[in-house]
């Protein structure tokens, strides 16, 4: 799958490593919901770097279409908050 985090660029991620990032984004889903922004910022930044650990980058001139996107690491509470689903950033 093809994820694009805002303002970075685009990683190729395989679907086994799905599982441990809906962990964090579950976290982050409860940490918005409770208004805790410091959890929220400080679970932000592990799931993007975990994102960057097991995702393998793409070449900045490739132009994939994005299957999922992620928000920037200095975005705010309210701007993720916009971006979610049902299932949180990451669907599943």
């Amino acid at each position: 799958m093809i994820v694009r985090i805002m303002g970075e660029g685009q990683v190729e991620l395989a679907d086994s490593h799905f599982a441990e990032l809906n962990k964090l984004d579950d976290e982050l889903l409860a940490e918005m919901e409770s208004g805790d922004s410091p959890g929220f910022r400080t679970t932000l930044h592990a799931l993007l770097d975990k994102v960057r650990e097991l995702g393998t980058p793409l070449p900045d001139d490739a132009l994939e279409p994005s299957e999922l996107i992620l928000p920037s690491p200095d975005a705010t509470l309210e701007e993720v908050r916009e971006m979610l689903s049902d299932d949180g950033l990451i669907p599943g």
